[in-house]
């Protein structure tokens, strides 16, 4: 009698072993579903290591050296070209300034001896690739233009953090992977960094990334 109450009682112990274990697996993040830590205050604002590629409706400065009759400030048009002086829908959507400037360079050498072209960007938008996007239950969902070192918090700010209803903690980050090709999802604790101040759920953000933010059920 005394040896099956100790059965009992080991199996029962087990159980809860198991129950407790589960629940604990539950709350933790899956391997590689959570980012690292960002520090709120940035001590490296260098440049980026990509450069900027122009977008549509990006303004843009083209200046002809000692030619002002062929310069001119210009926008992108939704479908990604440009007219200048001399110059009709020429492509600039995915290129850089300085592969613009080599373009509207060759076709004005037909008409100007050896021209010196240069382009500027006076206002930006980006391509979708170098845009963080935050949609949900945000204050003004948003299309942000990528900063160097910019990070969840700067984002937050910038859409006026989230709205009555958000269910912050249970934000996602979506975003590509380019070394595998893959999307990849990560949680967010957009909650726990705005109105507790927790480091630990700032995080860096990268071009491209999607931030989704769902309304809470209660």
């Amino acid at each position: 009698m005394r040896v099956l109450k100790s059965s009992k009682l080991l199996l029962g112990v087990a159980a809860g072993s198991v129950v407790l274990g589960g629940c604990a697996g539950a709350g933790a993040h899956p391997s590689g579903n959570k980012l690292p830590a960002a520090s709120f205050v940035s001590t490296d604002d260098g440049v980026q290591d990509e450069q900027y590629i122009i977008g549509a409706l990006d303004q843009l400065n083209v200046n002809v050296w000692r030619n002002p009759e062929l310069s001119a400030k210009v926008q992108v048009r939704p479908d990604g070209r440009i007219t200048t002086p001399l110059i009709t829908d020429l492509v600039a959507v995915g290129k850089t300034p300085a592969q613009l400037a080599d373009e509207i360079r060759a076709v004005l050498s037909k008409y100007v001896e050896d021209p010196r072209v240069s382009v500027m960007v006076d206002g930006f938008q980006g391509t979708f690739s170098q845009s963080i996007r935050i949609v949900g239950a945000t204050e003004k969902p948003a299309s942000l233009p990528y900063r160097a070192n910019m990070t969840l918090l700067d984002a937050m700010i910038q859409v006026g953090g989230l709205s009555q209803y958000a269910a912050g903690n249970k934000a996602r980050l979506v975003r590509h992977d380019k070394v595998s090709g893959e999307q990849k999802e990560y949680d967010l604790k957009i909650a726990n960094l705005l109105k507790k101040g927790d480091t630990s759920a700032n995080v860096k953000l990268e071009p491209g990334d999607v931030i989704i933010i769902p309304e809470s059920m209660f």
